[in-house]
């Protein structure tokens, strides 16, 4: 009893640590702001949009893209209509008659077939679309986003304008998740998905360990080139995001960036279904012993044991309550932990009046993560439409 006493304590020691040293990390990284007046640019950008599927979310993507306070003349936009069965390609063809910037709309059933019998199977579609929007594209700076993204006008100019301040070759961007209902699958996600993204924030800014999402992020085509793209990882249903940033950043360990910038947030949608918002968790972990950086593994790990503690201090409680006295002391220390740390980023993001639900959301969350991050390693998953296996 005493050593797996001893034991718990070391464990929440160092995931405590892990969250002082975020928070750190997070409050030491400065806002960034774009000049004023607004430099003339100079970057020609692409912003590049895989998309299946997405009839109900594309036309609004592309208007805020086309609301933007960049030079139309310097950027284009490509959307990679990955096999869908909606009217997505037409609305984009719909739309580029009136865009104000070159809209192109590739399928890729037209690069890589589309995966039926007799032809090459896919398995990592989104990196496919990814290769053959950037094989086209005629930006010297990539930005990706999703199809159910919305950007305010100043996104490209403040992506652009760190761009060109800092020489960066990758840069990972800030993402928030929209508004919707009040209820607790919306309540968790959100403030999960705001904790990951200070975490992104402080560990980039440090570079402790690579992270990003790919719903917003930018990189250099030639380094993208240089690193022969997914190569190595093409194999992978998912990582177009993270996997890439760490090939980048080990090529240039001092040019990969985190934007912590008001303008350069971009608000995706919120799952709708508790079983959308597991698979998309599932995918999530599914690439976590792919990484190449192992920096992140042992963070990942040392979270999965804090949270995978609780539920066996609180079988163990049934033969000695000195272990629910344990859940208790440990519960209420990672909540008093997490609390500054989280709210601070959803401060950032517009979303600290969601911090009430916080501690009540705790046990959620911690089932949450053992059970995703267990089927992640072992499970398969559906992502748009399609199921994936481990």
């Amino acid at each position: 009893m005493l050593v797996f006493t001893l034991i718990c304590l070391l464990l929440m020691i160092l995931y405590g640590g892990v969250i002082v040293y975020y928070q750190w990390a997070w409050k030491k990284l400065p806002a960034w702001s774009p000049p004023v007046p607004a430099p003339a640019f100079r970057t020609r950008l692409t912003v590049l949009i895989p998309a299946r599927n997405e009839e109900k979310n594309i036309r609004t993507c592309l208007t805020a893209i086309a609301s933007q306070s960049y030079p139309p003349d310097l950027y284009e936009v490509i959307v990679i209509d990955d096999h869908s069965t909606d009217r997505t390609a037409a609305l984009v063809k719909e739309f580029a008659g009136t865009a104000p910037f070159p809209l192109t709309c590739l399928s890729l059933s037209d690069h890589t077939g589309s995966g039926r019998i007799g032809e090459p199977p896919i398995r990592a579609y989104k990196k496919s679309a990814i290769e053959t929007g950037i094989m086209a594209a005629r930006g010297d700076l990539i930005i990706a986003t999703d199809a159910d993204c919305r950007a305010d006008p100043g996104w490209l100019a403040a992506i652009a304008g760190y761009h060109e301040a800092t020489g960066a070759k990758f840069i990972a961007a800030p993402v928030r998740i929209g508004h919707g209902p009040h209820n607790f699958l919306y309540l968790l996600q959100t403030l999960d998905f705001i904790a990951l993204q200070g975490i992104t924030a402080a560990a980039v800014s440090r570079r402790s360990h690579s992270m990003c999402n790919g719903a917003n992020l930018a990189y250099e085509k030639k380094a993208f080139l240089e690193v022969e793209g997914f190569k190595g990882i093409d194999k992978l249903p998912s990582g177009d995001d993270m996997l890439l940033m760490h090939k980048i950043y080990k090529k240039y360990p001092d040019k990969v960036f985190f934007l912590k910038s008001l303008p350069a947030i971009v608000s995706t949608l919120p799952e709708k279904s508790w079983s959308g918002f597991v698979h998309q968790r599932i995918r999530w972990a599914s690439k976590a012993t792919s990484y190449d950086d192992h920096r992140i593994f042992w963070v990942l790990l040392l979270v999965y044991l804090i949270n995978l503690l609780f539920p066996i201090l609180l079988l163990a409680a049934w033969w000695n309550t000195w272990y629910l006295l344990i859940l208790v002391l440990l519960g209420l220390v990672k909540t008093f932990v997490e609390y500054p740390f989280v709210r601070s980023a959803a401060a950032f993001f517009g979303q600290q009046r969601l911090m009430v639900y916080f501690p009540a959301l705790q046990p959620l969350h911690i089932a949450y993560t053992v059970i995703v991050g267990w089927l992640g390693q072992f499970g398969g998953y559906r992502w748009k439409d399609r199921k994936i296996k481990k």
